[in-house]
């Protein structure tokens, strides 16, 4: 467990969006890892607010809302503020969540989370409402970029679905110069550098240039990620996965690095 391990004198890169580095810096500093936060990821508004907005005046026509990210979570209940509409309009619906840290962005708000699947991936999702949401009209809110999987699958069960891009991901311009200085730097360099989404690792590559990265991966840098789409994309991007966590989640991220590189607590 990681309550046992020490990391101590390892520099941890941590890319996530500005407003959400937080909670996996400080995981790792409670270990006594060197944090260095450099976004890979922003987050912003989606070119128009109108097709959520419609849909939120129309909640009525559906059985159920899927969640996949807390950023999803925080634009639609922002999106119910603006338009003058209570959470509990939502309390008819049976909300669909993909993971703890989702479940308690919209837990958070006052509103009941009806399903969130034993793994935290898009397929588990398919499969927990595959059967439930059959001849149902779904309601699913993400990001404008996002894999396909549960709309294809849950249409292809018999549900009608609704997708409805609520925020988008974009590389920040600012953090490249920042980045290209710590990895050029042997000893600022980071030993690990954790991906928490595909977005994340793609970006990476958009603004470290695969010879930086490169150089890095042979100085011995590992990556670690939070489960098999986020490793998925590592893989696809020519980038080796060095350390996975088995619970994918942020604490299960950290316990996973502090198991690949931590030191036992004297």
């Amino acid at each position: 467990m990681t309550s046992t391990l020490s990391l101590n004198g390892t520099r941890i890169l941590v890319g996530r969006a500005r407003h959400q580095a937080g909670r996996l810096s400080e995981a790792l500093r409670q270990l006594g890892a060197e944090v260095i936060e450099i976004p890979f990821i922003e987050i912003r508004p989606p070119a128009s607010f109108e097709p959520l907005d419609a849909a939120l005046k129309n909640l009525q026509a559906y059985d159920w809302l899927i969640l996949t990210s807390a950023n999803g979570v925080e634009a639609l209940f922002g999106r119910l503020e603006d338009l003058d509409l209570p959470a509990t309009s939502l309390s008819r619906l049976k909300i669909a969540a993909i993971g703890p840290a989702t479940r308690r962005a919209i837990e958070a708000r006052g509103v009941s989370v009806t399903v969130m699947p034993e793994e935290y991936v898009a397929e588990a999702v398919v499969s927990a409402l595959r059967h439930e949401a059959r001849n149902s009209r779904v309601l699913l809110v993400r990001a404008a970029i996002a894999r396909d999987v549960i709309p294809r699958e849950l249409t292809a069960a018999g549900a009608r679905v609704d997708v409805i891009e609520a925020y988008e991901t974009s590389v920040p311009e600012e953090s490249r110069q920042s980045l290209a200085g710590v990895l050029a730097d042997p000893a600022r360099r980071p030993q690990v550098i954790p991906f928490t989404s595909s977005s994340s690792v793609r970006n990476f590559v958009k603004l470290a240039g695969r010879n930086a990265v490169k150089t890095a991966l042979q100085d011995g840098m590992r990556l670690a990620s939070i489960g098999p789409v986020t490793s998925a994309t590592l893989r696809e991007m020519e980038l080796p996965v060095s350390i996975e966590a088995r619970e994918y989640t942020i604490p299960g991220l950290v316990e996973a690095i502090a198991e690949a590189v931590g030191a036992k607590k004297p």
